[in-house]
């Protein structure tokens, strides 16, 4: 996937060898169809066809995909000398020249534990769970027919799909991997079918989201500076898969620094001009200033335009999408550093494969490829970086918090001594007791009085509930969980050394960490209504 700046939209394919002759036609223009249909939905992604190039209906996809210049990803279900064994006739040639033509070719990694007697059905099988773990949806050119679970046929592929219905030897799959597009292929022999019909079959919202926030920030990536922060040691060797990573880490944490700005600009525009409308509300309600009136017309107004600035352009929203994809691109990219074949996207929380779905779709079509051939110590480069940036992160959550708690101590006392300010004013010149001496001017002192009051009130409530403020305490508090984490395991490395099980733990903890913040950031979004 040669572009390095955007999150390709991957179609995996899966299907039968026994298409009717008479079939092929209809079946290519459906195909053709579908992706045709991507490309016009997604203008700004690159559609990328996983597919293991077997005669029959992965070839006609193939085919296909050639027509419209789509990317081939060759997923072998064995080594390919192997593999060329199960092609004759003019299949071979036409296999060699699918295989030519593919941007990349790979065996597929057992994703299942292997049987005592590893047989070719077995390969089969591993090669379409791949592809229907590692794609955004799977074309399945099937006639229905259902087969065992634990089949390497299309049947059982297209429910590894829907249902996740595979053993993985690390982790348990919860729920479908993609949906389905089932374009309706009778085998040879069936006379009463009709071939070509199309239907989807899974979470269809789930997926036009899918579509709709991948190819939005494939939009906006093109366009953004790529952030200066480093991720890998720049002397590592050379690995397309992990360039591309980095690359798309620096373009998300770019973009979430972009709409973070963009999203506090919005709240201090909405403060302004809601202390603004305070203060106009209350000249003309006590000081009887008229024109007043068409000042809170104004700004409210004004409030309406930047609400809907801020609606228009999801900058909440982005800002957290965002973020999550950059931690989680680090998390792969330091795990395929690490010479680890872990996915990321399966080592999400559930709250974050559900509420940002696009996120967990991008980390697993962003693992596809060559599995990695080489491994590097983790310890200094994620493991000792991490515990200084939570060390560091303590300090400043805890300056932050307490230059807040400051804030409102100081605006909650210059209230009170305004209040008290007020009623010694009524108590001795205001006539509020039978022995008061009332003094000229007395009314626009009690106006005065108001609009301070009234100011300072809507200051201090903004203040003591600003964006991000809530959040502070426990914020801090994961600092330091975090850091006392990074810690035991440094321990830990230094005794026993790194191991699969370890760099599991390390991005479980780093992505629930993180799900754990943005969580925070969703209780405290802001109100817009004034």
């Amino acid at each position: 996937m040669a572009e390095q700046d955007t999150i390709p939209i991957v179609v995996g394919v899966t299907g039968h060898r026994d298409i009717r002759p008479e079939d092929r036609d209809v079946l290519y223009n459906a195909v053709k169809q579908e992706l045709m249909a991507l490309q016009s939905r997604c203008p700004h992604s690159k559609i990328v066809m996983q597919n293991s190039l077997a005669d029959g209906a992965d070839r006609l996809c193939a085919e296909v995909a050639q027509a419209l210049c789509v990317s081939l990803i060759a997923v072998f279900p064995m080594d390919r000398t192997e593999y060329e064994k199960d092609f004759s006739g003019e299949a071979l040639p036409a296999f060699r020249a699918l295989c030519d033509a593919a941007e990349d070719c790979f065996v597929a990694p057992n994703t299942e534990r292997a049987p005592a007697s590893k047989d070719r059905d077995f390969a089969y099988r591993q090669a379409g769970v791949y592809v229907a773990s590692h794609a955004h949806v799977l074309l399945a050119l099937w006639d229905g027919a259902e087969s065992p679970a634990s089949d390497c046929g299309t049947a059982a592929i297209v429910h590894c799909a829907l249902d996740g219905d595979y053993s993985p030897e690390d982790s348990i799959p919860l729920g479908g991997c993609c949906p389905v597009l089932h374009i309706l292929s009778p085998r040879k022999g069936d006379e009463t079918s009709a071939a070509g019909a199309v239907r989807f079959l899974g979470d269809r919202a789930a997926f036009d989201e899918t579509l709709s926030r991948t190819d939005e920030f494939n939009r906006l990536a093109k366009k953004a500076p790529a952030s200066e922060s480093a991720l890998l040691p720049s002397d590592r060797e050379p690995d397309r898969q992990l360039d591309r990573m980095e690359t798309l880490y620096a373009k998300a944490d770019s973009l979430s620094v972009r709409f973070a700005k963009q999203y506090r600009r919005i709240l201090a525009a909405l403060a302004i001009i809601s202390t603004v409308i305070t203060i106009a509300f209350l000249l003309y309600d006590e000081a009887e200033l008229h024109g007043m009136i068409l000042v809170c017309g104004g700004m409210l107004l004004l409030a309406w335009l930047v609400q809907r600035y801020g609606n228009r352009f999801a900058s909440h929203r982005r800002y957290l999408e965002y973020r999550m994809l950059a931690e989680g691109l680090r998390v792969q990219a330091f795990l395929r550093y690490a010479g680890s074949g872990i996915s990321a996207a399966d080592v999400l929380p559930w709250t974050g494969k559900t509420e940002t779905g696009w996120v967990a779709s991008a980390l697993k079509v962003l693992s596809v490829g060559i599995p990695p051939d080489r491994s590097n110590r983790i310890r200094d480069a994620w493991v000792d970086a991490q515990r200084r940036y939570h060390e560091r992160s303590v300090g400043w959550s805890k300056r932050t918090h307490k230059g807040s708690e400051r804030i409102v101590r100081v605006a909650l006392w210059v209230s009170i001594l305004l209040y008290l300010a007020v009623l010694l004013f009524e108590l001795i010149w205001g006539g509020l007791l039978p022995f008061s001496q009332k003094i000229a001017n007395a009314e626009f002192y009690r106006t005065l009085s108001k609009l301070l009051l009234g100011s300072i009130s809507a200051a201090t409530l903004f203040i003591s509930n600003y964006y991000g403020r809530l959040s502070l305490s426990r914020t801090t508090s994961d600092h330091v969980k975090m850091e006392r984490f990074y810690a035991a395991v440094l321990d830990r490395i230094d005794r026993f050394g790194e191991c699969d099980a370890l760099l599991r733990l390390i991005a479980r903890e780093e992505l629930i960490e993180n799900g754990n913040w943005c969580s925070y950031q969703r209780d405290n979004t802001a109100d817009f209504s004034l």
